[in-house]
């Protein structure tokens, strides 16, 4: 299944619904310049992956390059609704240590809203 990404605000802060795979190729670039197009105009942005079915390593690398992307804008990407082969692969590469990650949408937003 193609990449679909929904974008949406909450507030001050824009989630990105993606649906399908995130895999090397046309899927990584599509969520890769979506999210850094939105980086320019907001830098609090939360991936809602819970539709996500499947990621390998060139969705792993779009992932890494928009979290320091956001960082680097002073900002942060922050995961939600990770499904299990999304949370196994980032346990599995250690990357759980690098993103913040959260089980619902509500407390993804509400985090960034702390720490303001």
């Amino acid at each position: 299944m193609k990449l679909t990404l929904a974008m949406r605000a909450k507030g001050e802060i824009l989630v990105v619904d993606c649906s399908g795979r995130i895999v090397f190729g046309e899927e990584s670039s599509l969520l890769r310049d979506t999210v850094k197009k939105a980086l320019s105009n907001n830098n609090r942005i939360v991936l809602n992956l819970g539709e996500v079915n499947y990621i390998d390593s060139g969705g792993l690398g779009a992932l890494v390059e928009l979290y320091t992307s956001a960082h680097n804008a002073g900002g942060a990407i922050k995961l939600t609704r990770l499904t299990k082969h999304v949370s196994d692969l980032l346990q599995i590469t250690k990357l759980l240590t690098v993103f913040d990650v959260f089980n619902s949408e509500a407390e993804a937003v509400e985090s960034f809203r702390q720490a303001a």
